[in-house]
């Protein structure tokens, strides 16, 4: 049997919680997929509540849906990451010495482009494509990426100096 050749974007295996390859992907009723320990924490936010949404869609359910592994997105996944590491060998974005690491990358860490205010993190263009998405219609001051962000901000007033 031949094989087929597909190709996909990476944000369809993208947590939006945590803005990197799914990890352990479980997909919840609504048809959005999660990394399991991601949509775990964050419906334990709200567990008292006994009210869980979806991040993406907040579409509720008022009982907690069980959830199980996504067997065919955790073969996808494996296989990006796969072709990630043989892609990263020749990619010009890592990180260098000098350079601002991205916050959100958790193999090869690339360099950030952007640091953002509210989140105090960095990150490389496909993370902030992923936090702009995720934020759209937030006020997330984004500056260019910079290494000493932490210490820009005013501890007391939560605000730059």
């Amino acid at each position: 049997m031949a094989e087929a050749n597909i190709s996909v974007d990476l944000d369809q295996f993208s947590c939006s919680v945590c803005l990197d390859l799914l990890k352990d992907p479980v997909t919840i009723p609504c048809g959005h997929s999660y990394c399991m320990i991601c949509i775990t924490n964050y419906w334990n936010q709200d567990d008292q509540k006994g009210i869980y949404r979806c991040p993406l869609c907040k579409q509720i359910f008022t009982t907690r849906p069980v959830l199980g592994k996504n067997v065919v997105f955790a073969e996808m996944v494996e296989e990006l990451k796969k072709t990630r590491l043989q892609a990263a060998g020749s990619a010009v974005h890592h990180a260098g010495s000098e350079d601002v690491q991205c916050d959100s990358c958790t193999e090869m860490k690339q360099r950030a482009g952007k640091s953002c205010l509210e989140c105090r993190s960095s990150y490389c263009q496909n993370h902030l494509e992923q936090h702009e998405n995720l934020f759209r219609g937030k006020k997330h001051n984004l500056i260019d990426a910079n290494r000493r962000l932490q210490e820009m901000i005013c501890p007391r007033h939560n605000k730059m100096y």
